[in-house]
């Protein structure tokens, strides 16, 4: 994976989402990357749930962070998966009295993430 340690990319993804340093995950992402995600699409960012370029990314995830700034947002990675050009982290989310487990698919072109999904459970 253009010489990503994959297990030091996750302990400083999972650091800077509890700091809720968006920036901070945002230096892995390249300008015109695209994410996807379903609550992007229930908070309004993204009609189809599909953001391009790291501006659309940012302004996604603080939208997000919106509600609670600086709350007990938690963020544990739970297992980490490494493909080609892909790394895969599973997490838990804990806010207030909830946990939600969730996965996020990360694809990498010249060292930063040029596609990125993130999913939720299937209830």
């Amino acid at each position: 994976m253009d010489n990503i340690d994959a297990m030091e990319f996750a302990r400083e993804w999972e650091a800077a989402w509890n700091r809720q340093d968006v920036e901070a995950v945002l230096q892995h992402f390249h300008e015109d990357a695209v994410f996807t995600s379903q609550l992007a699409q229930r908070i309004g960012a993204a009609a189809n749930g599909t953001l391009h370029g790291k501006d659309a990314i940012r302004n996604y995830w603080k939208a997000a962070l919106a509600p609670d700034p600086g709350s007990a947002i938690r963020f544990q990675v739970t297992r980490v998966y490494e493909g080609v050009n892909t790394l895969v982290i599973a997490f838990a989310m804990t806010s207030k009295d909830r946990q939600v487990d969730r996965v996020e698919v990360l694809t990498f072109k010249n060292g930063l993430v040029i596609e990125g999904h993130g999913t939720s459970p299937v209830n």
